[in-house]
């Protein structure tokens, strides 16, 4: 087995919840006074990193909590609209029967998340990092590794951002990128030393060695 721990991002890696975020970012910009996102700009979006983004809305960087607590909170009252993608439950079991360790690390809830997986997928995961701030991944991830009890060479962390790939690389951790989330694949292929999912399955090929 090429890696003992598997961490996990949950929005647009697990999860697919970029359509309800679409659909949700107008009203939030409403009420936090940033610009509304056109329909027509969401592809040039999906290239941007964090920073990109918040300086393309221009957002000082106090309000992103508080954006995210919202977002959070309407996610919870709308949870019954996302839905995991194909695939990641079986993805999932394939490697908790592989004796694999399972994390997520979010800025999501707990809650949510669990909601989310169901209560199968979720008994599968041994540590839940929620609501970690936007740019504080890196901290979780070292906490996943404590609890785990395994070297930061024997991780793999999965996700869907390009603050995903740099905070993996802060923890000193390989990371494969999904194809399917929030950040365009040819943005993510631009950083090198990493892999590239295209499929849930791939995933399983990864950790395995194969």
């Amino acid at each position: 087995m090429k890696y003992k721990l598997v961490i996990f991002d949950f929005d647009g890696t697990l999860a697919d919840s970029f359509p309800y975020f679409l659909q949700t970012v107008n009203i939030l910009a409403e009420k936090y006074d940033f610009p509304p996102i056109d329909t027509q700009n969401v592809d040039q979006l999906r290239g941007m990193d964090a920073r990109q983004l918040m300086k393309n809305a221009k957002l000082p960087a106090w309000k992103i909590p508080l954006i995210a607590s919202s977002f959070i909170r309407l996610m919870s009252r709308d949870i019954d609209q996302i839905r995991l993608f194909d695939g990641i439950s079986d993805v999932l079991k394939q490697l908790s029967d592989l004796g694999v360790q399972l994390a997520v690390v979010s800025s999501n809830s707990e809650a949510n998340i669990r909601r989310v997986l169901g209560p199968e997928n979720a008994s599968l995961i041994t540590y839940y990092g929620c609501g970690t701030s936007i740019f504080g991944k890196q901290h979780k991830f070292k906490k996943a590794i404590t609890k785990s009890g395994v070297t930061s060479g024997e991780v793999l962390c999965v996700g869907d951002e390009i603050r995903d790939i740099e905070a993996a690389k802060e923890a000193v951790m390989a990371f494969g990128a999904v194809c399917w989330g929030y950040t365009r694949a040819d943005a993510l292929a631009s950083y090198p030393g990493i892999d590239l999912f295209y499929k849930p399955d791939d995933i399983v090929l990864a950790v395995t060695g194969k």
